[in-house]
């Protein structure tokens, strides 16, 4: 007897990778501002409100926020991308 949900019953979801993220950064985040995200992520081929994704970026989040928020420079163990965002959010809150 095998532990856990069949195969055949659970959904899954493959993250091909390698793809664009959007990142907004701004003082003041206005309907403006935002209303180029999903028009981004149409353009190419993101579902902007793909809740796989959402998921994944609450989980992503949680890893990071400490490291936003962090008084001292913290280790970096992500992308290169996402550590230079995070230097960069860094220096902008400063």
């Amino acid at each position: 007897m095998s532990r856990g949900t069949a195969e055949d019953v659970a959904p899954h979801r493959v993250m091909e990778g390698n793809r664009p993220p959007n990142v907004l950064l701004a003082e003041v985040l206005t309907p403006y501002r935002e209303a180029g995200h999903p028009s981004q992520g149409t353009i190419w081929g993101i579902d902007s409100f793909d809740q796989w994704g959402v998921e994944l970026g609450k989980v992503l989040a949680v890893a990071i926020i400490s490291e936003l928020e962090s008084a001292t420079e913290p280790e970096f163990g992500h992308n290169s991308s996402t550590n230079a965002l995070i230097r960069h959010y860094r220096t902008l809150k400063d």
